[in-house]
């Protein structure tokens, strides 16, 4: 089991410290830079692009986040990098040049987006971009097919299972990526308690950290039953 006691110190920035996408948006250097200059971690999605290389981006379309028609992974990095974000100044950043931005200044937490039949390589070029970085990094996605290969393609890098539901086959699902050695779990906040995340916390003795909280109201639930928020909208240190 990897070491990742780093993961639950500080509050988690959702896709990084953005303003719900007014002037800086989610997953751009402005935000990754606001989060490490405030001190939080950083959350980030990111998906594969034509060329084998990891861009960051959560949605698989274009449209909502640049105004754009097409699909991220038809892209190559390049072309995508050429793409505004929210009609600012920012642009579509690769994990490398993200990585390069945060330094090693807050930890990182990678959700890897996964689309299946066209994601093959994804894991390793997160995995690529990582070797060579010196600071807290993690992995994690809600793919189970990408979860399988965390061992092989991105050994020794600490990799979690994103998760959601309350039901008996999606709780029973969760439990089936236990085989596979992850390290930590991100949970929906508004799906606590669960025995899932009991299971995990309790008798496994690994973090878990919520998604996506946006309220003091949703910080307290999740304090209740989980080790840290990921969080949007608001500032958790002001209350």
């Amino acid at each position: 089991m990897t070491s990742i006691g780093w993961l639950t110190k500080v509050p988690i920035a959702h896709r990084g410290l953005h303003d719900l996408n007014r002037m800086r948006w989610e997953n751009t250097l402005s935000a990754f830079d606001a989060a490490a200059s405030a001190g939080f971690a950083i959350e980030c999605d990111v998906h594969l692009s034509a060329d084998g290389k990891a861009v960051v981006f959560h949605d698989g379309t274009l449209d909502r986040v640049t105004g754009q028609q097409g699909n991220i992974d038809e892209l190559t990095a390049k072309q995508a990098g050429k793409l505004r974000v929210g009609g600012t100044d920012d642009h579509v950043p690769t994990l490398e040049e993200s990585l390069k931005l945060i330094a090693g200044r807050v930890p990182i937490v990678i959700e890897l987006k996964g689309i299946p039949g066209r994601d093959d390589g994804l894991v390793k070029a997160v995995a690529d971009d990582l070797a060579g970085y010196g600071g807290q990094a993690a992995i994690m996605s809600f793919d189970h097919h990408l979860i399988r290969l965390f061992d092989k393609d991105a050994p020794g890098i600490p990799a979690g299972l994103t998760a959601e539901g309350l039901r008996v086959q999606e709780l029973e699902a969760h439990f089936s990526m236990l085989a596979h050695g992850i390290d930590f779990v991100s949970y929906n906040v508004h799906h606590l308690e669960n025995r899932f995340v009991e299971f995990v916390r309790e008798r496994l003795g690994l973090p878990v950290i919520s998604w996506t909280v946006r309220s003091f109201d949703d910080k307290a639930v999740s304090d209740a039953h989980v080790d840290q928020i990921t969080f949007e909208g608001f500032d958790p240190r002001t209350a």
